[in-house]
């Protein structure tokens, strides 16, 4: 009788053994990526809803605000648009002394010409940061890294 043809119980539990390494390997690699994913899409979305008042004051000619509250983490655009940003994530946020209703709330007013009130929000978590500027005189606004400071 000829052996049989196949594999032994062994080369199958090594076989198994090294997918399941395999696995956890690429599974904490994943992990270890989504803070930062997460960090760069909450700066993101607060770059595409600032951009979005600007655009509102200058189509209705009329000035629009975006407030945002640091310490409930939630944010205003007009229109009844609103969001929050994820508790990871700290916020430091300076704006016009004259646009905050309250201490912990960083407002950005645009005009229906475009400027607006200016203002800085970075978003720091861990070693990383991005930080989102509304230039005072253009109204325009820009994300960049920034360096995650104390």
């Amino acid at each position: 009788m000829r052996g049989a043809r196949g594999y032994t119980l062994v080369e199958l539990l090594v076989v198994v053994g090294l997918i399941a390494a395999a696995l956890a390997v690429g599974a904490a690699a994943m992990r270890s990526g989504m803070p930062g994913a997460q960090l760069r899409g909450a700066a993101r979305e607060l770059a595409a809803q600032l951009r979005y008042t600007r655009a509102q004051a200058i189509a209705t000619g009329q000035s629009q605000l975006f407030t945002l509250d640091a310490r409930t983490r939630e944010w205003q655009a007009p229109n009844r648009r609103h969001g929050s940003l994820p508790r990871e994530v700290a916020i430091v946020a300076t704006g016009a002394r004259i646009e905050q209703e309250n201490p912990d709330q960083v407002a950005v007013r645009f005009f229906p010409e475009g400027a607006a009130t200016g203002g800085r929000i970075l978003l720091k978590r861990g070693d990383a940061a991005w930080q989102v500027d509304v230039e005072w005189l253009t109204g325009q606004v820009t994300l960049q890294r920034a360096a995650a400071r104390p």
